[in-house]
């Protein structure tokens, strides 16, 4: 009896100690998130981009299901500069807007706003550049350029080239910016050597980190790059018990990467149960307002009185990338996973969405489809977004627009359709692109996705 006693006892011991590494490594998911997306669009730069550091990648063409990032839109021509300071700072050099806009944002590693990016065409814009520097730097910065004191070693620019009007001359115009874009070592300022700029669009950019073990191999490759930051201290301990050290080697053996296939599993769901969880922008309805909109106070740090917020922070970076300080002044977002019934939104149904006329949006609108599993657009979908540019769609007489969710078009509607997969969950964005104050004080009310159970004649 005192045998199988003892034996119970071991059992149960080592059951307890992978059980805490198991909740070790989900925790580990949550606070590495937003490093990890970041390392994996860099993965995409290096790898599908064929880029080195200082190269500027850009899409010459709107998004289409190929550009992989987290829930960016597919109105815009966007411009990715990955910047990595290990050897010493780096400008990047915003051109004077001639015809169009540049703007976005410099975010370090944490994906924390370091700078909000301007070019705006209008008189007396001479661009600006702005040099890149590593934590701890202590050098002098020329003259003439704006510099930003990072805490991170990698940095990514996401810029987003606005042309004054959908014209062929005024895209060319916006075009012509982005190419414009130069990044190159502070060292060779005074001789800048040839830009290399490399156009992705309709090739594949496959920014999206990896739901699998190997997101720890990514979290240990970037974790092993960056100095620990004071906040991080408990958290360096957690990635310790699952074999992530920095100036280590990651060597999971079979049985740990099992345990880490199931724990991303578990974090991933739990970003997008904390989504779903979301209260309604207007009551009873199924339309909420993503972190993204909302979490604006600290600057996306996450530092709060006291703590930092690591759910908030993994669910806005598991469900997008950039974010800008304040958005609503230039774009409101809404954001649906349920269908008017509270249901989820799953592939293989067709939905039915009314835009009711006069969206209070001084520059348009867009609703846009991604994958829930990965917050980026549906692989394969044959068209991803429909704005109110879009040239075919069919309005109703009063200007009101009627839109179809499904995995084909339902007959005679592929103006007004967005393409969904079988099988898979997704969620719809919402843009209003220049929000007016009757969408912000919820005067005009946008109706919920509506399940159809018959295709409409």
């Amino acid at each position: 009896m005192k045998a199988a006693v003892g034996a119970a006892h071991t059992f149960s011991a080592y059951s307890l100690a992978e059980h805490t590494r198991y909740r070790r490594a989900v925790e580990a998911a949550i606070w590495g998130m937003p490093i990890v997306s970041v390392d994996a669009m860099r993965q995409a730069f290096l790898r599908d981009a064929g880029a080195r550091y200082n190269d500027i990648v850009y899409l010459s063409k709107q998004a289409d299901w190929k550009f992989q990032l987290a829930t960016p839109n597919a109105s815009t021509r966007y411009v990715y500069v990955p910047i990595n300071t290990k050897s010493g700072p780096v400008v990047l050099d915003i051109p004077p807007a001639v015809g169009a806009g540049l703007f976005g944002t410099l975010n370090d590693a944490w994906q924390t706003r370091a700078a909000d990016i301007w070019s705006t065409g209008e008189d007396g814009d001479q661009g600006t550049k702005y040099v890149v520097l590593p934590p701890a730097y202590k050098g002098a910065v020329p003259a003439g350029f704006v510099s930003i004191q990072l805490r991170t070693y990698n940095s990514y620019s996401c810029l987003c080239a606005m042309p004054a009007s959908p014209s062929p001359a005024d895209v060319a115009k916006a075009i012509d910016l982005a190419r414009s874009v130069r990044a190159y070592p502070l060292a060779e300022a005074v001789s800048p050597p040839p830009q290399r700029c490399i156009d992705m669009a309709g090739k594949l950019f496959d920014g999206i980190a990896r739901f699998d073990d190997t997101f720890y191999d990514s979290l240990a490759r970037i974790v092993d790059e960056e100095p620990v930051q004071e906040r991080d201290s408990v958290a360096m301990a957690y990635l310790q018990s699952i074999g992530i050290q920095k100036d280590k080697p990651f060597k999971p053996d079979p049985a740990l990467r099992e345990m880490l296939k199931r724990a991303i599993v578990e974090a991933r769901e739990g970003f997008i149960q904390s989504m779903i969880a979301l209260p309604p922008f207007v009551p009873r309805a199924h339309w909420t307002v993503p972190g993204a909109s909302v979490e604006t106070e600290t600057g996306h740090t996450f530092e709060k009185v006291g703590y930092l917020d690591l759910d908030a922070r993994a669910q806005l970076f598991f469900f997008g990338c950039a974010p800008a300080q304040a958005p609503r002044a230039i774009m409101f977002v809404l954001a649906a996973m349920k269908d008017a019934t509270g249901a989820p939104l799953h592939g293989e149904t067709t939905y039915h969405l009314h835009v009711p006329p006069n969206v209070p949006s001084t520059h348009g609108w867009a609703v846009t489809v991604y994958d829930l599993e990965t917050a980026a657009f549906i692989r394969g979908a044959a068209r991803v977004e429909i704005n109110s540019d879009h040239a075919p769609i069919h309005k109703n007489v009063d200007g009101s627009v009627d839109l179809f969710f499904a995995p084909a078009p339902p007959r005679g509607l592929d103006a007004n359709w967005i393409g969904t997969r079988s099988g898979g969950r997704w969620i719809a964005l919402f843009r209003f692109c220049g929000p007016q104050r009757a969408v912000l004080d919820r005067r005009w009310v946008l109706p919920d996705i509506e399940p159809l159970k018959r295709t409409p004649s």
